[in-house]
Order: structure tokens, then C-alpha cells, then sequence
């Protein structure tokens, strides 16, 4: 595989993916247009929430972009429809249970993070408009992750650009010349997230003949490739969980130091997912080309895929790093006019300067993973990198504030990719020599 290839899959996939952070940036600029700090604290602890939520079972969209990829491989039409329709029925069960549990959901976020109570308002305005898109978010984790493993890039563009561009003008609508405020934010948002499911749905309609899973029903209940599906995503639950444990704590953190400081780090932290929507797009690009060669058995498509991977991440670090201290300043302006939380954001925006480097390939080489199906060492890295998190927190927060929580957080994802490195010493033997027998079996 030439680097052009690779480079063809993986800037439409970072185009289509940083839609959605810069849809929670606008989120966070439009209401930093209003002045008043408890907006932007109730819309980021309502982020939170739904982040919580979402990331939990994130793996929706993760695995199902790599059966999607390996079926793309086998070539076989049934097990395109099983990569669809299997993650589709457990996020049904999924988002019923978070609607009916909306209420204990929303308290029980609110005893660990303990925001002020202007912000607290804001937050429950926001949550009990949002939640009704749990949903068609969950279902369209499912359709992005099915378009993307057939790399069915343009499909997969359209729906996230389209999607995160109405989001932002309904944002700007609702929220500047309607005066909604926060609730103008989440109404915003739950109408994208229908929308979005709907496109996805007519995509995929054009792409495969969905009425032929009537000619697999008996298998699409399959006992072992449910625990198979299971197994796969609890590596990828255990990996959102630790990562989700480090959020919250952080946001908690932060909140604890004051309104002026929570908004501060949900300013920056925008600036932080924005770069890591940005490996994110390599992370796809990985998976579907890593997807397909364990379809294919192709060990030599799996090399070259790692070594291109490696190579993107160290440029596109070194260019996110220069650029975020060069420009952090215009950056942070445009997030908020409130200037006690400019002077703040911009004090502890050195951090990001670090951020790429320590967790591009973290980012990357989760792809290569998660493309694979081949989910343990995942798991097992990111219970590691808790311990660099944990350390500084309990000891370097008391003593240097606020910059011993970025110290934590930028350890955190050091060790995320650290360990992710040392796991792919075992990789080809782990997934190519036993699908290689699992083969000669057959």
C-alpha cells in the first residue's frame, strides 16, 4: 500500500471527524457570547454527561467499523448484514435503558462533580432536552462505523458534515438571534442527531440490500458471534470507562477550583478535542486498511499499514504542537469575550502544546487495534495508564493547583501510547498466525 492511499482514506475520514469537535467548540463559543461563565460551566458538565454516556458505548461505532472492514474482506454479503444489524439491536436495548434511567442518570452526575448551583441549572436544562437523541445517536454510531469499514468515505463525510453543519447554524439560530440560551444549544443538537440518523439509514439503504437479512435470520442471532461481539466490546467498555474515570475526575477537579477555573479547562479542553479528532481520522484510516487485511490474512498489508500510521502521527503532531503555541491566543479567543477566563486558559495552554505528541500515537495505534478486533491489549493499556494518572493526582494537584491536573492528564495519555507500543510487539502473532489456523481448520 503506497502513503497516497492511506493519506486518500484517512484526510476525508479527519475531515468528517472534526465536525464534531468543532460542533462542541461553536457549542462552547456561542454561549461564551453571552457572558456569563455559568453558561459555558452548564453546557461542559451537560458535554460531560452525555460523554459519559456515549463514550461508554463509543465501541458501537468502534467495532462495527471493524467487522464492517474484515467483511469487506471475506466478501461475503451476510457478513456485512451481521456487522450491521448485530450492534444496531444492542443499541436499541442501550438507549431505552438511558431514557428510563434519565432521572437517577442525572443525579448521580451531579453528587460526583458538585458544580455551583448557577451551573447547575444550566446543566439540567440542557440534559433533559438531550437526552431524547440517545437513540438515534447510539444508532447512528452503528451507521457511521458500518460506512466507514466499507470505506464508503464520501457517505461518511456527508452525513457527519452535513449533520455537525446544521447543528452549528441551528447553534447560531437558536442561540443569538432566538435567545435560547442553553436550552437553544440542546434543542440544536437533539435536531442534528435525528437528522443524522435518518441520512445514515438512506446511505446505507444504497450501499446494501437490507431486506436480505431475511435470508439469514437463523444465524444473525448466533450465540458465539453475540460473545464474540461482547467480548470485543467489553475490552472497548473497560478502555471508555478508565478513560471516562479520568474525564470526570479531571472536570471534577476543575470545578472544585471555581466556575472561572471549570470554564477555563472546558475551553481548552475544546482545543484538546479538536487535535484528537484529528488523529481520529488517521485512527479510522488504520482500522478499515487493518480490518481488511485480517479479512485477507495479509500480514504485508498489515506492516505496511503500522509503519504509514507512525510516520502521520509524528507530522501531524509536530504540526498540531507548533501550531497551538503559535496561535493559542487567537485559538482561546474565539471561545469566549470573558477575560478573566482568557487570561486563565491561556496561562495553562501550554499544555496543549505537549498534547500531541504524548497522545497522537495512542490515538493512531487504537485504530490498528479496534480494526483487528483485537481489543485486550486496549484494555490492559489504559488500566495501566491510570496509575501516571492517579500518582500526580492525589500528590501534585494540592501543591501546584491546576497545573498538576494537566500534568495528570498529559501523563495519562503519555502512557496510553507507551503501552500500546509494547503491545504491538505481539500482534501478528496474536491475529494473523491464529486466523491462519482458524483458516486451515475450515
Amino acid at each position: 500500500m503506497k502513503y497516497s492511499e492511506y493519506l486518500k482514506l484517512a484526510i476525508p475520514f479527519t475531515v468528517s471527524t472534526i465536525t464534531q469537535p468543532l460542533l462542541g467548540a461553536v457549542d462552547t463559543a456561542v454561549i461564551g457570547r453571552l457572558g456569563d461563565p455559568a453558561y459555558i460551566g452548564g453546557v461542559a458538565v451537560g458535554t460531560v454527561i452525555f460523554s459519559t454516556m456515549y463514550w461508554l458505548f463509543g465501541f458501537l461505532r468502534v467495532s462495527t467499523s471493524g467487522y464492517s472492514a474484515q467483511a469487506l474482506g471475506t466478501k461475503k454479503e451476510e457478513d456485512g448484514l451481521f456487522a450491521l444489524y448485530r450492534p444496531s439491536l444492542i443499541a436499541m436495548v442501550i438507549s431505552l435503558l438511558f431514557i428510563l434511567f434519565q432521572v437517577p442518570i442525572f443525579q448521580g452526575a451531579m453528587k460526583i462533580i458538585r458544580p455551583e448551583a448557577d451551573v447547575y441549572r444550566q446543566a439540567y436544562a440542557y440534559f433533559h432536552i438531550l437526552i431524547w437523541g440517545a437513540p438515534f445517536v447510539l444508532l447512528n454510531y452503528v451507521n457511521l462505523g458500518w460506512l466507514m469499514g466499507r470505506k464508503k468515505v464520501k457517505a461518511s463525510m456527508f452525513l457527519q458534515i452535513f449533520s455537525n453543519g446544521l447543528n452549528i447554524v441551528l447553534d447560531v439560530v437558536f442561540v443569538l438571534y432566538f435567545k435560547m440560551g442553553v436550552e437553544g444549544v440542546a434543542y440544536a443538537t437533539l435536531i442534528a442527531q435525528i437528522t443524522a440518523f435518518i441520512i445514515g439509514f438512506y446511505l446505507i439503504r444504497i450501499h446494501i440490500d437490507l431486506v436480505a437479512i431475511k435470508k439469514h435470520t437463523d444465524r444473525l442471532f448466533d450465540k458465539v458471534a453475540f460473545r464474540k461481539i461482547i467480548g470485543v466490546n467489553s475490552d472497548l467498555m473497560v478502555r471508555t470507562i478508565c478513560l471516562l474515570i479520568v474525564t470526570n475526575m479531571f472536570v471534577a477537579k476543575g470545578a472544585s477550583l471555581g466556575t472561572e477555573m471549570l470554564a477555563a479547562n472546558a475551553v481548552l479542553f475544546q482545543m484538546k478535542y479538536i487535535m484528537a479528532y484529528f488523529f481520529d481520522g488517521f485512527a479510522n484510516a488504520s482500522s478499515v486498511y487493518i480490518g481488511t487485511a485480517v479479512g485477507e490474512n495479509n500480514v504485508k498489508l498489515y506492516e505496511e499499514v503500522l509503519r504509514i500510521s507512525t510516520k502521520s502521527t509524528f507530522v501531524l503532531a509536530s504540526a498540531m504542537s507548533l501550531l497551538v503555541f503559535f496561535l493559542r491566543s487567537q485559538m482561546i479567543t474565539t471561545f469566549t469575550v470573558i477575560e478573566s477566563v482568557i487570561n486563565l486558559s491561556m496561562e495553562y495552554s501550554v499544555w496543549l502544546a505537549a498534547y500531541p505528541f504524548v497522545a497522537g500515537i495512542g490515538l493512531v495505534y487504537y485504530g490498528i487495534f479496534t480494526g483487528a478486533t483485537y481489543t485486550a491489549p486496549v484494555r490492559k493499556s489504559m488500566i495501566l495508564s491510570l496509575i501516571p494518572f492517579l500518582i500526580p493526582y492525589f500528590i501534585v494537584i494540592p501543591i501546584w493547583g491546576n497545573h498538576g491536573l494537566w500534568l495528570s492528564y498529559v501523563l495519562f495519555s503519555l502512557g496510553r501510547s507507551l503501552f500500546l507500543v509494547l503491545f504491538t510487539i505481539n500482534f501478528k502473532k496474536a491475529v494473523f498466525v491464529l486466523e491462519s489456523r482458524q483458516m486451515m481448520a475450515t
